[in-house]
């Protein structure tokens, strides 16, 4: 049975702290939207209209009240599994057949993670085929979806299985500095699956080809030599063949850097607004935001392993969640759920790191490009065509953005230009 005592308080009240933020950001959000989501904004007076203004609220409310009830859904089961002695019975389930530990940790978080899909499977055909399709996004049939949804399944259980069970390996028999090779062997492993993401799994799912305009080609391959970023191509991503929306990006490391655009994004912005929105992402590079992003969390993940082999230890952490004895695939699953509840309150800084990155990188596209108009015609269009929510509420976009809203990015630039004039 669950103990009742200050640790389990301790969690309950994180628990609830985290619900009611939630509830309360996005509350004030649609509040604020609601109130201010019929005027269009000064800087977009000469692109959007009140009708394409509705739709881009109404998108944003459908689409902010599903994910808040899905995610309340989501936390509620997860706490009944929690409390209602549901995870010692399946170990015990687990336990009356004679495999290695490590095979019964693996039998363990399989189940967990099959339950998991279970549970999301609903919510992920809703958002698709309801509200996606709903707002004009969606092209995606049945067999696509279910094929997608296989695939990552399998993935999952492919990679998630081989670092997992690398983890148990190295708790049960890497002796008491185990933390330091799993926090190297883990490493290593992010950094093998950011190498290979571009080149195995990313084909699993899209088409990649070069680009048919060589023109266009010939022009992203000068910009991204005047900034010295070499890269393996620049491929066109068939995504309209799941969705309308548009992106460009970066993928991949050394050898299999590589320039995307969405197939989607080249039939509806012009060459000026596509090598405006590269000359960005090239800034991220050129910036080493990636290098800048990856060190912070390499530290953080060192000292998280080390609290890691100390809790795994801790009899109190399996008693309160009614485990009798200490197994060490239940001891990284709890303790993950309490890093997990940790880190949501950490969102704010990730969040202003990853703006302050975001203006780096449109300052120096406008220093690449030279003037300011192409990136911001192109971030109009991406924000009109994505139905971008343009007036996000401050709170909620200082807690949750990793981008600044529209509205700010496109002032900011209108203010550079200003000053370089």
């Amino acid at each position: 049975m669950v103990q009742f005592n200050w640790l389990l308080l301790t969690f309950l009240t994180l628990f609830l702290l985290r619900s009611v933020v939630q509830g309360f950001l996005h509350g004030m959000n649609l509040s604020f939207l609601r109130r201010y989501g019929t005027i269009v904004p000064e800087v977009f007076q000469d692109t959007l209209d009140h009708e394409k203004l509705k739709k881009i609220s109404t998108y944003t409310i459908d689409s902010e009240k599903f994910h808040l009830w899905s995610t309340f859904i989501g936390e509620g089961i997860l706490l009944a599994i929690l409390l209602s002695g549901f995870l010692p019975w399946l170990v015990k389930i687990i336990h009356q057949y004679p495999f290695h530990l490590i095979i019964q940790g693996l039998i363990f978080f399989a189940l967990l993670s099959i339950l998991t899909h279970l549970i999301h499977i609903p919510f992920d055909f809703y958002e698709t085929f309801v509200i996606e399709e709903h707002h004009g996004f969606n092209v995606m049939n049945l067999k696509l979806w279910i094929l997608d949804l296989g695939k990552g399944m399998v993935i999952t259980a492919i990679l998630g299985g081989l670092l997992l069970g690398l983890l148990l390996w190295l708790v049960i028999d890497g002796g008491e500095g185990w933390w330091v090779w799993a926090w190297v062997g883990v490493g290593g492993f992010e950094l093998l699956f950011l190498w290979l993401f571009p080149v195995i799994i990313l084909p699993l799912f899209n088409k990649f080809t070069p680009i048919e305009n060589k023109e266009l080609e010939s022009h992203i391959r000068r910009l991204m030599e005047r900034v010295g970023l070499r890269t393996r191509g620049v491929f066109k991503m068939d995504a309209s063949k799941r969705s309308k929306h548009t992106n460009a990006f970066f993928v991949g490391l050394g050898r299999t850097k590589r320039i995307v655009l969405f197939d989607t994004l080249l039939n509806f912005h012009p060459e000026e607004e596509i090598l405006s929105i590269l000359a960005h992402e090239a800034g991220h590079w050129k910036r080493r935001h990636v290098l800048w992003i990856l060190l912070p969390l390499e530290i953080f993940s060192f000292f998280s392993f080390y609290f890691v082999a100390k809790l795994l230890k801790w009899p109190l952490l399996y008693q309160t969640f009614g485990f009798q004895e200490s197994f060490v695939y239940v001891g990284l699953f709890l303790i993950g759920i309490f890093f997990s509840l940790i880190s949501f309150f950490a969102q704010p800084l990730e969040s202003a790191i990853q703006r302050k990155f975001e203006k780096e990188a449109d300052d120096f596209a406008l220093e690449l490009i030279g003037r300011p108009e192409p990136l911001i015609l192109g971030l109009k269009r991406l924000a009109m065509h994505n139905l971008a929510n343009l007036h996000p509420h401050p709170l909620y976009a200082w807690f949750y953005y990793s981008h600044p809203p529209f509205i700010d990015r496109i002032t900011r630039l209108n203010q550079r230009r200003k000053t370089k004039a």
